[in-house]
This record gives C-alpha cells, structure tokens and sequence, in this order.
C-alpha cells in the first residue's frame, strides 16, 4: 500500500520551498541595484591636479575681448603645437574654440609629453582676477584624467 503523504505535511514543503525562492529573488533584486550603483561610480571620472599656473600670452589673444564672459570652473581645452618655432612643447589653452594663450614655457613640458602619447589631460579655470599683471588674470588647472 502506498501512502498518500498528508496534507500537512505537503504544505509545510510548499512553504519550505518558496523561502528559499523568495530570498534568492531578493539576493538578486540586491545584487543588481548594487552592480548598477557599481557600475555608476566607475563610470565616474577621476582626475588627479598635476599643473596649477598662470595663463602665459593672455594679453596677446583673445583673452582681453573674452574676460567677461569666462567663468571660474569653465573647461578649457589644451592642443598640442609640436611645431610651434619659439617652444617644442607648446601646449595651447583655448576657451570655446577661442586661442587665450599657452601653458608657460617652464611648466609645460609634462604636459606636452601626456598629450603626445594620448592620455586623457582635461583643463579649467581655476581663478580669475581683476589685475594689471596679465600673469595674474587667469590661472588655470591642469589633470590627468583616469
């Protein structure tokens, strides 16, 4: 003869069965929010300071005609000039599109070497002031981006 299990004890299987079921959809749930958030913050940029120094040539470019629109905190872009005949390593800082002068020729070398082997180097005005020296008017910030 065989036995018919009863019912209780079918039911407590069941409820046996679906804990585990429903803790491994919540260890799921919790496992992608936290891949997601995961893979949020290494999407984040990292930027380490490597250079803070005065904009070199402001008083020559564009500079003067653009001071009242440029902010602190703006991003700069820096372009490589290899062939520029006064500096090897020049490197050139613009603003929208706009040349504002150069790195100074005593600082710029690092720089230069990280552009020509194609690492990632950002830039942005760190300060602007109201000054007779043009030396003195902008001084930008200069990091490697990981």
């Amino acid at each position: 003869m065989s036995q018919t299990p009863s019912p209780q004890r079918h039911r407590g299987t069941e409820s046996a069965k679906s804990f585990p079921a429903f803790l491994c959809a919540s260890v799921s749930l919790w496992l992608v929010i936290f891949l997601a958030v995961s893979t949020a913050a290494l999407a984040a940029e990292v930027r380490i300071l490597v250079q803070s120094s005065p904009l070199a040539g402001f008083q020559y470019h564009a500079g003067e005609t653009l001071w009242q629109e440029m902010r602190e905190g703006d991003r700069l872009a820096l372009v490589r000039e290899a062939d520029n005949p006064h500096d090897g390593n020049a490197v050139r800082v613009e603003w929208r599109g706009q040349k504002l002068g150069y790195l100074p020729r005593a600082e710029n070398r690092a720089v230069a070497a990280a552009l020509d082997r194609g690492e990632p180097v950002d830039a942005r005005i760190a300060k602007l002031r109201e000054h007779r020296n043009p030396w003195q008017r902008v001084l930008i910030e200069v990091f490697v981006v990981l």
